[in-house]
């Protein structure tokens, strides 16, 4: 039965990532301490079973362009009513159905609309919760 059921559990990954960016050399037995040059790799053990390094990747965003305005676009689409995407207005940014229906009219007519301006990181939020209203809204840089 023991082994039965070892074999129906028998976890397989396909992806396993070891990242070995730490600061002090590994201690383990049998094992040197890496070079510096292999610190910031990635070793990788594919479904074959065989390991690969990867270099890690490095973003180039600096603190001004993440600071940068943003902006929150709804774009029309024909599948939501538009009393739907007033009320998904009013609930995500709490405007009151006035504003909430002028911009859901400047949708319908002339295709999108600017919802909200800002920092990068409560633009994502906003973005993010519109799509779970299943609206179709983006996030667009204010250059």
């Amino acid at each position: 039965m023991s082994a039965i059921a070892d074999s129906l559990f028998e976890l397989t990954a396909s992806y396993v990532s070891v990242s070995s960016m730490s600061r002090e050399p590994r201690r383990e037995v049998g094992c040197r301490a890496q070079s510096k040059e292999t610190e910031a790799t990635t070793r990788v053990l594919d479904e074959t079973g065989s390991v690969t390094t990867a270099e890690p990747t490095t973003e180039t965003h600096s603190e001004e362009d993440i600071d940068l305005p943003w902006q929150v676009v709804v774009h029309n689409d024909p599948v939501n009513l538009m009393s739907y995407v007033t009320m998904v207005f009013q609930r995500v940014f709490g405007y009151p159905r006035e504003k909430a229906e002028r911009h859901m009219l400047e949708v319908h007519q002339k295709g999108r609309s600017v919802l909200w301006a800002g920092m990068r990181e409560p633009a994502e939020l906003y973005v993010q919760q519109l799509h779970g209203y299943l609206l179709l809204a983006t996030l667009e840089k204010i250059s």
